[in-house]
């Protein structure tokens, strides 16, 4: 099959969506199909294939719900890729970005099967968007959710959004099944008899840096780390902001406490090792769809605690992996119950063996379920069905 996948972002940019797309579109590849990639011009992209993925990149930003920044000529460009007969399946890849916005006035045009991957996790706040949109948006022929959440169900058949299809998140199982060859303890100077409590998220403001540093300062944890990993993003992230806080940690943190805090933006293989040699992996974040993180700690047989944001209760359910902090819901986003998640994180941390035997349960499902590869098997399964191929 000849695939086009539509996506705001792509490798080298690094995030939750472009992981997904960049994962499904080089497995199917190997699995023998044309892929194709149409996403946002990257200077940092120095070929136009990937992995054997071609990239189409455009100079395009933003979306029809405030406004689409393009260079002259981008939008047509778009337009005749998406109008062209070089695709038996076209996907887009979730909502509220000109990928997808600019591929809805056409999709009656558009002769390939078309999918649509949602990433709506709290559907009411979408009513805006499915209204603007409702004369174009029900033109696909497959809907493709990360969860089984009744309210995405009901907003589904509410708005004609079928039919639907259940494809969740995944970790890779090249980088999780074999132990890392290197060591993040020793580069970052992480004294072996510490509690090592990972994070993993991009500085966007929204991942519960900031609830994740406050929680740790207050519990009673002697000898303990807390690594934070993420890239920075621009002027409207948090970087700036968790590096004084952490400063602010060390210079009034009792001394006994023999407790720290790293912030880091480390390379892929760097990452995977913080996730080995985490004991816990800590993610008080304020907004999710469905977060790849808590899959890639399954992956590498570390407990977590997560806030309620996104699907991560329903993946609590699957997996066994992990528990929910006490979450306080302010519309969209949530954030962490302070005094009840820093006793959780205490608790958790003194006791052994329940962090083992949440870490073996989460790997034995993650392993059975939820590796890119039996995904990917999924996500084409389903444009052979729609296809006939």
């Amino acid at each position: 099959m000849k695939i086009l996948h539509t996506v705001e972002s792509y490798d080298p940019s690094v995030g939750g969506m472009q992981e997904v797309v960049k994962q499904l579109s080089e497995r199917l590849v190997q699995l023998g199909h044309e892929v194709t990639v149409a996403t946002s011009y990257n200077s940092k992209r120095t070929s136009d294939v990937i992995n054997g993925v071609h990239i189409k990149q455009f100079k395009l930003r933003g979306t029809t719900m405030r406004s689409i920044e393009a260079e002259k000529g981008e939008i047509t460009a778009y337009e005749n890729l998406l109008l062209s007969d070089d695709f038996d399946v076209v996907v887009s890849f979730a909502s509220y970005q000109w990928a997808t916005d600019l591929a809805l006035p056409l999709l009656n045009r558009i002769k390939a099967k078309k999918v649509f991957v949602t990433t709506w996790i709290f559907p009411h706040s979408y009513e805006a968007y499915v209204e603007k949109n409702k004369e174009w948006i029900t033109h696909y022929d497959s809907y493709v959710y990360l969860t089984e959440n009744p309210e995405d169900m009901l907003f589904a058949k509410a708005h004609n959004l079928l039919p639907t299809r259940l494809i969740t998140n995944a970790a890779s199982e090249e980088e999780f099944s074999s132990p890392s060859t290197h060591s993040i303890r020793k580069q970052l100077h992480v004294p072996d008899d510490h509690l090592l409590i990972l994070h993993v998220g991009s500085h966007t403001g929204k991942k519960g840096h900031a609830e994740a540093l406050r929680i740790f300062h207050k519990a009673s944890l002697p000898k303990s780390t807390l690594l934070l990993v993420g890239n920075t993003f621009g002027i409207r992230g948090c970087a700036i902001t968790c590096h004084t806080k952490a400063l602010s940690h060390v210079i009034t943190n009792p001394l006994h406490q023999n407790k720290q805090v790293l912030i880091k933006s480390l390379s892929r293989k760097e990452t995977i090792s913080a996730y080995q040699e985490a004991d816990i992996f800590f993610f008080p974040s304020n907004t999710e769809a469905s977060p790849i993180v808590l899959f890639e700690a399954m992956a590498s047989k570390t407990p977590f605690l997560t806030t309620d944001v996104g699907n991560a209760q329903e993946i609590i359910e699957w997996s066994k992996g992990g528990e929910l902090l006490p979450t306080i819901k302010e519309g969209r986003y949530s954030r962490a119950d302070f005094l009840p998640s820093v006793k959780i994180l205490e608790n958790l941390a003194r006791n052994e063996a329940r962090r083992t035997e949440l870490g073996e349960k989460g790997f034995k499902v993650w392993k059975e379920k939820f590796t890119w590869q039996k995904i990917a098997s999924e996500y084409e399964r389903l444009y052979k069905e729609l296809t006939g191929k």
